[in-house]
């Protein structure tokens, strides 16, 4: 029997339930996976919330869409997977489990290096940083400014875009700013004078700004620093973005993903493990919580400061 955590109705952490059902049965295209790692993302609270709207629950739903682990069974369709493969599965469908049904075409092959606990954390955060600043058109040369620049899709960003060529000043609280100078980036603590702080951060001014807060004070600031608005990206604040001329990804964005997007995306699942295999990519990891306990790791990951990706652990 397969473990996994649903949830009937909508609202906060309190709503996840432990459930046990059948062992799943690999379908013609694809497989089952014995699921090591599982990542714990915002939107899985905002789902599960109703902050983000989604179809009525007319059944329940198991949130998640980051996981690492060994393939079990596979389809009688399925070519070049087999049981005992070690892999990360792109855009799982109900994640929070031990045993998950996968297409093979969301297979990632998961190098030797790299821990099942990076594996895991590595989905939202860095397909997201990566489609985000190749779009922005961050290169050599140019000056980023990242809103939020200690949370999960900051932290990659920042190691992202200096590898681009980039440089990068990052707001953050002050406690992390030692770690936002280790990643590569100039810290600047948010709250009264931002704009100027960040001014004196970077006299020669912005070329480009990822928000990651979506507050009024970052939005202002960057309406400040930057003159066209195409320049200014958002990850949290997708709704509002065409009244106040930025573009979005994810946040509610109700303008769909491009192909070359959707790419983009993709790809960055075989780029950040190469590169955390290779000791290029950092992922931090602030805590690990058993399968059973998800509610405990929901509300670390919905108070706001995790302090990097949470872990679920089947």
């Amino acid at each position: 029997m397969a473990t996994q955590i649903q949830y009937d109705r909508l609202g906060g952490p309190e709503v996840l339930q432990v459930a046990t059902v059948p062992d799943p049965v690999a379908p013609d295209d694809g497989v089952v996976v014995e699921v090591r790692a599982v990542g714990v993302n915002p939107i899985d609270g905002k789902l599960r919330s109703g902050g983000r709207p989604s179809a009525p629950i007319t059944a329940p739903r198991v949130p998640g869409s980051d996981a690492a682990g060994v393939v079990l069974s596979v389809g009688a369709g399925v070519d070049g997977w087999a049981p005992g493969d070690e892999v990360v599965v792109r855009n799982a469908r109900g994640a929070y489990t031990t045993h998950l049904v996968a297409p093979a075409s969301h297979l990632v092959r998961k190098p030797a290096a790299v821990s099942w606990e990076q594996a895991a954390a590595i989905g939202v955060p860095v397909s997201t940083a990566h489609q985000v600043l190749v779009s922005l058109g961050v290169g050599p040369g140019t000056t980023l400014l990242i809103h939020g620049g200690s949370g999960s899709v900051g932290r990659v960003a920042i190691q992202l875009a200096r590898r681009m060529g980039a440089t990068v000043i990052a707001t953050g609280s002050p406690a992390n700013h030692e770690r936002l100078r280790a990643l590569g980036a100039t810290p600047v603590a948010y709250g009264d004078g931002l704009l100027d702080r960040l001014r004196a951060a970077a006299p020669d001014g912005y070329d480009l700004i990822l928000d990651a807060i979506g507050s009024d004070e970052a939005l202002e600031a960057s309406f400040a620093l930057v003159d066209d608005r195409s320049r200014i990206g958002t990850i949290v604040v997708g709704p509002r973005a065409a009244e106040l001329g930025i573009r979005a990804w994810g946040g509610g964005n109700p303008v769909p993903l491009t192909a070359d997007e959707l790419r983009l995306r993709d790809d960055a699942y075989a780029l950040a493990l190469a590169l955390i295999a290779e000791g290029g990519l950092e992922v931090d990891i602030a805590r690990t919580f058993p399968l059973t306990e998800a509610a405990d790791a929901a509300r670390l990951v919905e108070s706001g400061h995790p302090g990097g990706k949470v872990i679920l652990l089947p």
